[in-house]
């Protein structure tokens, strides 16, 4: 176990709390971040069906998975044996089977068959299938969409995640220097990928990292304005200038950053761009403080780049923490106009400044954590444009 069996028992009745304010008895959780935040479960099975069961009036939740994958959640887990109940291998990828008729049955034999169900409808991993059967199998249940309860509940961070966190930070930085010494004229994209993959999950002599929820990505040129492309294996030119957004991850915490460089003198459209972008995100960590809303620190972001003539539709970042694939984002929190959700410290965010226009972009972020006092960002790599 990452986490001490007492925190665990914190995050179980902050999310029993949850489930009364939701109106629900018994919680099916899917999505594999809040598995591994309720009960430490962390094994890449997430590509068959698993979920945790909460019970509110039960101390323990049950772990229900695949068989050959019990083993793992009774090594990486707080949970009792009889806890954990896996489901044979013909319920995988069959069908007639299915790992929800199994659930169901579990739910029916042990009484809870009637009661109010939270589903996390909107995980990337409980499908249309998965609830078609719950529906079948419990239909005297009363289900009720629950898709971010826990999500919520992850918002406020402990000091040891928040040490967790303060590693990826580590490891972001040193990716990214990975990056920066890699990328050259004659260079292929893939390889600078190579090489921030190297540096996120060698790690430091005392720690190493763990694998992170997005790949690296890494436009190139008039692709900067499309942040989500990875790489090819295109040789890298003299005049190139190329986004990195990377992470890194410390026991399934994240720390994600972007940063924009150029080999050789880059573009005066770049060049600008990258300044409104840096005055934008510097002026708004100087200016977070506890107690304001989400919509409020964008405001200070909008208000700053409005200055240079500039206009950001896109949400100016998100709440992070655990994660697994395909996102290493909360779920939660945005930064955009109608979000009052109010900063309180030990929040942690990726705040996500960048512009993309027609045909480039710029990113620079960082993940910031909310302090009693301000913010602090997380990560140490310098933010101007990086020109090699």
């Amino acid at each position: 176990m990452m986490f001490p069996e007492d925190e665990y028992m914190m995050r179980m009745n902050y999310t029993k709390q949850k489930m009364q304010e939701y109106g629900v008895e018994v919680l099916i959780v899917s999505n594999p971040s809040n598995m591994y935040y309720l009960t430490g479960y962390n094994a890449w099975s997430f590509y068959v069906h698993q979920v945790v069961v909460v019970m509110i009036d039960q101390d323990q939740p049950l772990w229900v998975g695949r068989e050959m994958d019990a083993h793992s959640a009774k090594v990486t887990t707080w949970l009792d044996d009889d806890h954990i109940i896996p489901y044979p291998d013909e319920f995988v990828q069959s069908s007639i089977r299915h790992p929800m008729d199994f659930v169901a049955n579990i739910l029916a034999e042990l009484g809870q068959g009637e009661r109010k169900i939270g589903l996390e409808m909107d995980a990337f991993y409980f499908t249309a299938m998965c609830y078609e059967r719950m529906l079948q199998g419990l239909p005297n249940a009363e289900f009720k969409n629950s898709s971010t309860l826990v999500n919520w509940v992850r918002l406020i961070k402990s000091d040891l995640e928040i040490e967790y966190m303060r590693k990826a930070a580590v490891l972001v930085d040193k990716a990214m220097k990975a990056a920066y010494d890699t990328v050259g004229v004659g260079v292929r994209e893939n390889e600078v990928a190579a090489a921030i993959y190297h540096a996120q999950i060698a790690g430091t002599a005392d720690f190493g990292g763990d694998y992170t929820s997005i790949v690296p990505m890494l436009p190139t040129n008039e692709n900067t304005a499309s942040p989500h492309l990875t790489w090819t294996d295109r040789k890298y030119k003299k005049g190139d200038y190329l986004t990195v957004e990377i992470a890194g991850c410390y026991e399934r915490y994240h720390a994600p950053m972007a940063r924009t460089m150029a080999l050789g003198e880059p573009p005066d459209e770049i060049k600008k761009l990258a300044d409104v972008v840096k005055e934008g995100i510097e002026t708004t960590i100087a200016r977070i403080q506890p107690g304001m809303t989400a919509e409020e620190v964008e405001d200070i972001w909008s208000q700053s780049i409005a200055k240079r003539g500039f206009f950001k539709d896109s949400r100016l970042g998100y709440s992070i923490g655990c994660s697994y694939p395909p996102d290493w984002g909360e779920h939660t929190v945005s930064f955009r106009k109608g979000d009052l959700t109010v900063m309180q410290p030990n929040m942690t965010f990726h705040l996500m400044p960048g512009i993309w226009l027609d045909h480039y972009g710029v990113e620079i972020t960082e993940s910031i954590l909310i302090t009693e006092e301000g913010c602090e960002t997380l990560a140490t790599t310098p933010r101007d444009l990086y020109i090699k």
